[in-house]
């Protein structure tokens, strides 16, 4: 099963007091992972924070199966997050390279019947990033964020998808890539325009922009 999903959320275009209002949180956490946050991390992070976390993962799990199975359905109360590990610094020292460094970023343990997933999730006063993986180790995975001047929704798109391409034509030099949507509009990365086997995905919002791919 070879994927990859990431979202990103930034913190100063949510709503705090509605994101507090538990019609609203209830659709987004489970009451298991309501009770992992007021028994772990309730002194750690505001809970509006960490309802974005939860949505951030869950999101990125859609969106790394919805690549496999086009028809799926998000509904983020059946994606549980039954393990959740604290970084031991806060101070994030880069926003884009290849694996994560553990010291500084949330590591989950996601079931999603009949999967597992692992994610890793940066955190700052800005925003909220996630991305997530079939296995525990992100190795292969690399991942960029990036603040942009612009909410437009055009100026996004282009926007990540000018940034993930910077990457990628690191890694492929001699090539001729672009990123294109496939039928299902899950985004694809093509060489001479030809889909090549290397998933990514993008996320927007507000003034920020991430992606994440596998190599």
């Amino acid at each position: 099963m070879i994927s990859t999903g990431n979202d990103i959320v930034a913190l100063k275009a949510i709503n705090v007091a509605r994101t507090k209002q538990q019609k609203f949180y209830n659709k987004i956490i489970t009451g298991s992972e309501k009770a992992l946050y007021e028994g772990q991390f309730s002194e750690r992070l505001p809970f509006e924070y960490f309802v974005w976390l939860a949505w951030s993962v869950k999101e990125s799990v859609f969106k790394y199966l919805q690549r496999l199975n086009p028809e799926l359905i998000f509904s983020p109360s059946k994606i549980k997050i039954s393990k959740l590990e604290p970084p031991s610094s806060q101070r994030v020292s880069h926003f884009e390279g290849r694996d994560f460094n553990k010291k500084t970023v949330y590591e989950g343990i996601i079931d999603y019947s009949p999967h597992t997933f692992y994610s890793r999730t940066i955190i700052t006063d800005d925003f909220i990033f996630s991305v997530v993986s079939h296995t525990n180790n992100f190795e292969k995975v690399m991942w960029g964020i990036k603040k942009i001047g612009s909410t437009d929704a055009d100026d996004q798109s282009k926007a990540v998808r000018t940034f993930a391409l910077a990457m990628l034509n690191t890694l492929f030099p001699d090539s001729e890539l672009q990123i294109d949507k496939n039928n299902h509009s899950c985004p694809v990365i093509l060489k001479n325009d030809i889909e090549i086997l290397v998933p990514i995905s993008l996320a927007h919002h507000d003034h920020w922009v991430g992606y994440s791919f596998q190599v």
